[in-house]
């Protein structure tokens, strides 16, 4: 996970295209290797919401492309029912998963959820446009896509 770089998604642990799901990891860098923590809370290091809210939007968009075989780019468009339980800290290893709940008309829907040793940390509805990669957005996901061991369905 590289926060500055908003690269949250560090490996792919599951795919599953017949079940429409995603089970990834990431680890949250130390409290030294991450300026974010500077400010979000001196003495006090937390990973910001809108950070974890981000990871798993990351996670269902991973999920997305994965199914349509990066034939669309998915675009966040609405965040509902984001609820947080606990903090997170640095050095944490979050395991984040995402499931497609509906998906047409290029929207789709996901239902995702960030875990701690099994422990709930937080989870939220995510909706998303599904439109053409723009300009040279795909080869910038393939090689992302590559990095983190997704290996995306073929394209429809």
């Amino acid at each position: 996970m590289r926060l500055e770089y908003f690269d949250m998604i560090d490996t792919v642990v599951a795919f599953e295209p017949s079940e429409k799901r995603i089970a990834t990891r990431s680890t949250v860098p130390s409290a030294t290797a991450s300026p974010v923590f500077e400010g979000h809370f001196p003495g006090h290091p937390l990973v910001p919401g809108v950070l974890l809210t981000e990871t798993m939007a990351q996670a269902s968009g991973y999920l997305l492309l994965g199914l349509n075989g990066l034939t669309q780019m998915p675009f966040l468009m609405t965040v509902d029912k984001a609820r947080f339980r606990t903090f997170v800290e640095p050095d944490a290893i979050l395991d984040v998963s995402a499931e497609l709940v509906i998906e047409g008309s290029g929207y789709a829907a996901t239902k995702a959820k960030i875990t701690i040793a099994g422990k709930p940390i937080c989870d939220a509805e995510l909706r998303f446009r599904l439109m053409p990669f723009p300009a040279d957005m795909r080869t910038l996901m393939e090689g992302r896509i590559k990095t983190i061991g997704l290996k995306p369905e073929p394209a429809r």
